[in-house]
């Protein structure tokens, strides 16, 4: 991630083992795969954007019994220096859904092609592959007394601001705008009745974010408490918590924002 005042929580779980029981696209732009193993019986699981750590296969040479229960900076540390022909990738993930009893956790990929790591490995459709999880705990946190919420992120956000929706009393109210690259990339939406949802389709030439900023940026207040989250390509996270705070008055512990990523 880059800027973000999400803060760390680590469960007791540590690393968590865990197999690919099924790989499916889902939409022009997502991968869902499901993870299995009696290990995530005992996972944490917290809702709303719970993300985590997810180590994945590079190679069949790759293992995952020498990493760090933690990923603090010394469980990163430890990570460096393990060779790099055995040593997994290891990028941040939200968690989908979680179902206890069957002991399958969902992740949603988003894929762009050959590019990055964890989209390919995901398009490849992986079923049977090894991986490894270490829970991080959630970046969004509801501010007391807040009757409002305001959301927003591009597809690498969906995940977690349909798990917000999913999680959050069903008297609330607000917004929630998410931006995705394809209309077909649209999910079914678990959302309380008083919270307005608004897709946008991104313009291929725009830059990803930036449509949903706008709209963040058209929004009117009526100065009660707000609790808002944004997250994604990092302008719309931080200049979504820009705008309401420097130019709305919001109170900066009332805006959670995690830049999952960075366009370059």
């Amino acid at each position: 991630m880059a800027s973000t005042n999400t803060k760390v929580s680590h469960a007791d779980t540590g690393l968590v083992t865990a197999e690919v029981l099924r790989a499916e696209q889902i939409s022009p732009h997502f991968v869902r795969v499901t993870l299995g193993g009696e290990r995530l019986r005992s996972w944490r699981f917290l809702g709303f954007d719970q993300w985590f750590r997810l180590a994945l296969p590079v190679s069949d040479d790759t293992r995952f019994d020498r990493l760090s229960e933690r990923f603090d900076m010394r469980g990163y540390l430890r990570y460096l220096s393990l060779p790099k022909a055995t040593r997994p990738a290891i990028r941040n993930y939200t968690v989908r859904e979680y179902r206890r009893e069957a002991c399958e956790l969902d992740i949603d990929f988003v894929v762009h092609g050959t590019e990055g790591v964890a989209g390919p490995w995901a398009a490849s459709l992986p079923v049977g592959a090894p991986v490894a999880l270490i829970d991080q705990g959630c970046g969004y946190r509801r501010v007391d007394g807040a009757s409002k919420v305001l959301l927003a992120g591009d597809e690498s956000a969906l995940p977690a601001v349909l798990g917000i929706l999913r999680d959050i009393p069903a008297d609330s109210t607000g917004t929630a705008i998410i931006e995705v690259p394809h209309d077909e990339d649209r999910q079914p939406v678990t959302d309380p009745a008083g919270v307005e949802v608004h897709w946008i389709v991104r313009d291929a030439a725009s830059r990803p974010g930036s449509q949903a900023l706008a709209a963040v940026r058209e929004l009117t207040f009526d100065g009660a408490p707000v609790s808002a989250f944004f997250a994604g390509e990092q302008e719309l996270a931080t200049g979504g918590r820009r705008h309401l705070v420097n130019e709305l008055g919001v109170p900066k512990a009332s805006v959670d924002f995690t830049g999952y990523w960075r366009l370059r």
